[in-house]
C-alpha cells in the first residue's frame, strides 16, 4: 500500500477530484442560496467572487506551507477537514443563512441582499475552498522531481484539475442536483474528498482513529442532512424539490395550492380550490383578453411567456373558454407540477423553451401575449429589452394586446418598473398601467390599437360572470395612460438586477421598519417581546 503515495497517479487523481469538487461546491452554493437570495446574476457574482478569493488565498498559503514543510500528511488532513465541512453544509447551512439574514436585516439599511449573500457565502464556503486551494501548489511540490520535467509535470497536474473542473461543472447541473438534490450533491463530493484522505492515511498506516472519527462525522451529516428541506418550518408542503433551473415548493392552504420558486415566501403560481378569482395580479391581467375583444372572435389565440403552472391559462379557460392557449415555460419540472397539483389540462400546449427564443422560432400572431417572466430580482434581461418587446409587437394581431406583470412597484425615480414601462412605451403606441390593490405588482397593457380602451369598457359591459364584471370595472377605474420617459433597456445595456435590488432594499426596509425601530430602542429583549 505504500506504493500509493510513491505513484504520481494518486497525486493526479487528487488534483482531478479536488478540481471537480470545487466546481461542484460552487454550483451547489448557488442552489443553497437561491431559495433565500434568488438565483440572479448578482448572487452568482457573489459566489464566483467569494470562491475565487478563497482559492487565491489557498494557493498562496498552500505554496508557502509546501516549501516550509513538504509533508503530504498535512495536505491530506486538509482534504479531510474540507470534506467534513462540505458534508456539514446541508445540515447547518440553511440555519447559518437565516441567522445571518436575521442579524443583518435589523442593522443594514442598504444593499441587504448583497451583504447577506456575501456574508453567508464567506462564512459557509470560504474555509473549505481555501483548503482546496492549497491542493495544487502542494502537489506541484510533491510531484516535481527536477527542473528537467517540471513543465510537463505541472502541465499534467493542470490538465487533471481542468478536466475534473469540467466534469464537476456538468455533473451536478445535469445529473446529481436534478436527480438527488443539492444536499446529497454536497454529500457526494464531500465523500469523494474524504475517501481520498482516508485511503492515503490507511495506505500509510497513520491516523486511523482520525479517519474513523471523520467517517463517523460524515455518516452523521449524511443521516441528518440528506433530506434537503429548505423550508424546514413548513408542515403543509405537497412537494419540495429541485430542477435544473429552480428550487421548487408546492404548498397547500385552506383555499389554494401555491407554487414558489427560488424565493421561499413568494407566489409564482396559484390554484384556487373554489375555482374563483385569485385576488392577485392574474385577475387584473384578465383585462387583456377583454381589451382585445376575444368574446367577438371565433377562436382567439393566447400566448403566455412564463407559463408557470398555468394560473393565467386556467383563468382564461374559465372565463373565455373558446380560446386557443399556448404556454412557454423553460422549466419542464414546473410543467410536470402543473398537471400533478394544479389541474392544468393536457389540452393546453406547453413548450419547454426560453420565451424569447420561442418567439424567434414561430411566425404565428396572437390576440393576447402575456409576459409573466419576472420574479423579484430574477428578471431575464433578454426579455426586458427594446428588441424583445419589438418581437412581441410583431407577433400580435392588429388589435392584439400585450400584458406584462411587473412585481416591484416603487416610487423611487428611475426604478425597474420605470425602465420597463419606458422601454415598452418606446415600442408600443398605447400603453396603460394599473396598480394591483394590496400588493407591489403593477399590470401593464400595451397595444397598437388606439380604440383599445374604449373597446375594453364596451366589452366588459357584455360579460356575464358577475365577479369577473366587478373585477373588470375595478381595472377600468384604475387604468392610467402611461407617459413615456427616457429610461431604456436594450440587449446591450439592461441592468435589471441592480435596478431590482434597489427596489427590494426599499421593500425590505419598509416591511421590517417597525421591528428594526424596536430593536434599536429596546434591544433583542424588546424585539422578542414585540414578536
Amino acid at each position: 500500500m505504500e506504493k500509493i503515495w510513491k505513484s504520481k497517479y494518486y497525486l493526479y487523481a487528487t488534483e482531478f477530484f479536488a478540481g471537480m469538487s470545487v466546481m461542484a461546491v460552487e454550483l451547489g452554493a448557488s442552489r443553497l442560496l437561491a431559495p433565500y437570495f434568488s438565483s440572479s446574476q448578482i448572487v452568482w457574482t457573489i459566489i464566483i467572487g467569494t470562491i475565487m478569493i478563497a482559492m487565491a488565498l489557498g494557493n498562496i498559503w498552500g505554496g508557502r506551507r509546501a516549501d516550509k514543510d513538504p509533508d503530504p500528511d498535512k495536505l491530506y488532513m486538509r482534504l479531510i477537514i474540507a470534506a467534513l465541512w462540505i458534508g456539514a453544509i446541508p445540515l447547518v447551512g440553511k440555519y447559518v443563512i437565516l441567522a445571518i439574514s436575521a442579524a443583518l436585516v435589523l442593522t443594514v439599511n442598504h444593499n441587504f441582499l448583497i451583504l447577506a449573500g456575501f456574508v453567508a457565502c464567506m462564512v459557509i464556503f470560504v474555509f473549505p475552498l481555501f483548503l482546496l486551494g492549497t491542493v495544487t501548489p502542494s502537489l506541484v511540490k510533491y510531484t516535481v522531481d527536477s527542473l528537467d520535467d517540471s513543465g510537463k509535470t505541472v502541465g499534467t497536474l493542470g490538465a487533471f484539475n481542468t478536466i475534473g473542473s469540467i466534469i464537476g461543472t456538468f455533473l451536478p447541473t445535469f445529473v446529481t442536483i436534478p436527480a438527488v438534490g443539492t444536499s446529497i450533491t454536497f454529500l457526494i463530493f464531500s465523500g469523494i474528498l474524504l475517501a481520498l484522505g482516508i485511503v492515503y492515511f490507511v495506505s500509510r498506516k497513520k491516523k486511523r482513529k482520525v479517519c474513523a472519527g471523520a467517517a463517523a462525522v460524515f455518516i452523521v451529516c449524511s443521516i441528518w442532512g440528506h433530506s434537503g428541506r429548505f423550508a424546514f418550518w413548513e408542515n403543509n408542503l405537497l412537494f419540495e424539490g429541485e430542477s435544473v433551473y429552480n428550487y421548487l415548493q408546492v404548498k397547500e392552504t385552506e383555499n389554494s395550492v401555491i407554487l414558489s420558486t427560488n424565493v421561499l415566501f413568494g407566489v409564482q403560481s396559484i390554484r384556487m380550490k373554489g375555482d374563483s378569482l385569485t385576488g392577485m395580479y392574474y385577475d387584473y391581467a384578465l383585462a387583456a383578453p377583454v381589451m382585445a375583444g376575444v368574446g367577438q372572435k371565433e377562436v382567439p389565440q393566447l400566448l403566455i411567456l412564463g407559463m408557470g403552472t398555468g394560473t393565467y391559462a386556467s383563468q382564461c379557460m374559465r372565463y373565455f373558454g373558446h380560446m386557443g392557449i399556448e404556454g412557454v415555460e423553460i422549466d419542464q419540472k414546473i410543467t410536470d407540477l402543473a398537471g400533478e397539483y394544479f389541474g392544468l389540462p393536457d389540452t393546453v400546449k406547453v413548450t419547454t423553451y426560453d420565451g424569447r427564443a420561442y418567439l424567434q422560432a414561430v411566425d404565428k400572431k396572437y390576440d393576447v401575449i402575456m409576459v409573466d417572466a419576472y420574479q423579484d430580482i430574477t428578471i431575464p434581461f433578454q426579455m426586458s429589452s427594446v428588441e424583445f418587446f419589438t418581437m412581441v409587437r410583431e407577433h400580435l394581431k392588429e388589435d392584439g394586446v400585450m400584458v406584462v406583470n411587473m412585481n416591484m412597484h416603487s416610487e423611487e425615480e428611475g426604478n425597474i418598473n420605470a425602465y420597463l414601462s419606458d422601454t415598452i412605451a418606446s415600442v408600443f403606441d398605447y400603453v396603460y398601467t394599473a396598480e394591483v390593490r394590496g400588493s407591489t405588482n403593477r399590470e401593464l397593457f400595451a397595444t397598437q390599437n388606439g380604440d383599445a380602451l374604449e373597446g375594453f369598457a364596451a366589452n366588459a359591459g357584455m360579460l356575464e360572470d358577475a365577479k369577473l364584471l366587478d373585477m373588470m370595472e375595478r381595472v377600468d377605474a384604475s387604468l392610467i395612460p402611461y407617459e413615456k420617459g427616457e429610461y431604456l433597456l436594450t440587449d446591450d445595456k439592461a441592468p435589471v438586477e441592480l435596478l431590482g435590488m434597489s427596489v427590494i432594499d426599499g421593500l425590505i426596509q419598509e416591511e421590517i421598519g417597525y421591528y428594526k425601530k424596536i430593536f434599536q430602542q429596546e434591544g433583542l429583549n424588546g424585539l422578542l417581546n414585540a414578536m
